[in-house]
């Protein structure tokens, strides 16, 4: 079996396609990390007075209530939250779409 030893500028070559294809993957998953984060609002006109949000990273049901909660108690928005979505607690996973009250 022969070798081919790599001249130096075959190295620096393939360096700079190997640093180049690494930060090609690393970009796309902070892009796919940037998307994720931002809040969905899905209308649905069946359920007036609700708007449905899908959770993203980093957010919880308080900061989905404080959201919408304009001039309102926070607590209550999330009681009402609870109520609507027959929740038994305050816990709910990245991507768990809500109704949320709006009025």
């Amino acid at each position: 079996m022969t070798q081919t030893k790599l001249t130096r500028r075959g190295r620096n070559v393939v360096r700079t396609l190997t640093v180049g294809s690494l930060l090609i993957v690393i970009g796309a998953g902070f892009s796919a990390v940037g998307n994720a984060s931002e809040t969905k609002v899905i209308s649905t006109p069946a359920t007036s007075g609700y708007i449905r949000v899908v959770v993203a990273p980093g957010e919880s049901l308080w900061s989905v209530a404080a959201m919408v909660a304009g001039n309102r108690d926070v607590n209550s928005v999330v009681d009402e939250i609870l109520q609507a979505n027959n929740l038994q607690s305050t816990d709910v996973a990245v991507g768990t779409r809500l109704l949320v009250p709006t009025r």
